[in-house]
């Protein structure tokens, strides 16, 4: 099979892998269509934005997951890169001007070690071989040995670990082979350990991804986890992946996971890692879940503000955070801008970036409530 056919093929299968933000299907320059579900608009840690190749290094995987499209058994047509193979792919599309940087994982065959060794290996050839310094991010297998960590963060940009259940209860329900602590999280520890260790700018940031709703998990159960890492491992970004059924697999059956869903984790898990939220700020419901038709912020500040409005002008950082429509850079020019001039009016919060109306009735200016003020129910 030809490394373009292999690619139209491992591609499109990282659909399942979130990684980065995506915006769009491609970058700004005309593709070929055999190649638009290869290549990503995305937007790199620091906010820069760039075209991204993301695939797998092989489909062909010896595991069994319950949920999964690439489970051991499952017929359909299966390709594999050698690491000398994708990396001068690569190097072709990065040369064309199609991939500035790459995304890469990959089924497991031949045991998580083996299977890390030529992930690192198309790394170690995109950067000794061909002199490549753009963006790499590498997925960390299953049972990775801590020596192959050191050697992925030693070459990449980010690295992640596929947690995908919040704890070893849940993840029994989708991949009863592996284990949540020993296969899994130890990596994302040994991971935090080596960061703090790394000296220099080159530290790469670690991600995780969960499946959302196949397992029965409550929303507190993935974002105790999700704070968990934030608090203690110094997670960059937890991604939620909402389960879809794919046929000729044993958890065919069970419904695809709503979109809201998935929204609303990652509204929570921001408030979690930005706005300085604990878990048990959070909305939940009876049955651990977030309530789908509200933003979370919006469902507290209704519950804590709306009979207690935070006054602008003297508010702390930490209080402004939770006022809907405040954001993180929303707050520092705020906080600049009231050490010049009292604020007064919502024209005043608009020039700065805030989303006024939004904020308008969780909020006193200077010791009244704003003079335009949509209702709690209109939001």
């Amino acid at each position: 099979m030809e490394p373009l056919e292999k690619l139209r093929l491992l591609g499109p299968a990282t659909c399942y892998e979130p990684a980065e933000e995506v915006e769009g299907e491609g970058p700004v320059r005309q593709l070929p269509s055999d190649l638009a579900r290869c290549i990503h608009h995305a937007v790199m840690p620091g906010g820069r934005r760039i075209a991204l190749l993301k695939t797998l290094l092989s489909s062909a995987c010896e595991r069994d997951c319950l949920y999964c499209a690439f489970r051991a058994g499952r017929d359909f047509r299966r390709a594999t890169f050698s690491p000398d193979e994708l990396a001068r792919l690569f190097l072709q599309l990065h040369q064309r001007g199609i991939a500035e940087g790459i995304f890469l994982s990959s089924a497991i065959l031949g045991g998580g070690p083996q299977t890390q060794d030529r992930l690192i290996a198309t790394a170690e050839i995109l950067r000794s071989r061909y002199g490549f310094r753009g963006y790499i991010h590498l997925k960390i297998m299953p049972g990775a040995e801590r020596a192959q960590v050191e050697a992925a963060m030693a070459l990449a940009d980010r690295v992640s670990v596929n947690l995908e259940a919040p704890n070893g209860r849940r993840l029994a329900q989708l991949a009863p082979h592996k284990t949540f602590e020993q296969d899994l999280l130890q990596r994302l520890r040994w991971i935090h350990e080596i960061r703090r260790q790394m000296e220099g700018r080159r530290r790469p940031s670690a991600t995780t991804q969960f499946v959302v709703g196949a397992a029965g998990e409550s929303d507190l159960e993935l974002l105790a986890t999700t704070g968990f890492l934030y608090r203690e491992l110094g997670l960059a970004r937890a991604y939620f992946s909402s389960f879809r059924p794919q046929p000729d697999t044993p958890l065919e059956g069970l419904p695809p996971a709503p979109p809201a869903r998935e929204h609303r984790l990652y509204q929570a898990s921001f408030l979690l890692r930005d706005y300085g939220f604990e878990v048990e700020d959070l909305p939940f419901g009876p049955d651990g879940n977030l309530p789908l038709e509200m933003d979370p912020k919006l469902a507290w500040a209704r519950r804590h503000l709306a009979e207690a409005p935070v006054e602008v002008n003297r508010a702390s950082r930490e209080m402004l955070l939770r006022v809907p429509g405040i954001g993180p850079k929303g707050v520092e020019r705020l906080l600049r801008a009231r050490r010049q001039a009292r604020l007064r009016d919502l024209s005043q919060l608009r020039r700065l970036g805030i989303a006024a109306d939004r904020a308008a009735p969780f909020i006193l200016l200077d010791g009244r409530r704003p003079a335009r003020q949509l209702s709690l129910w209109a939001l």
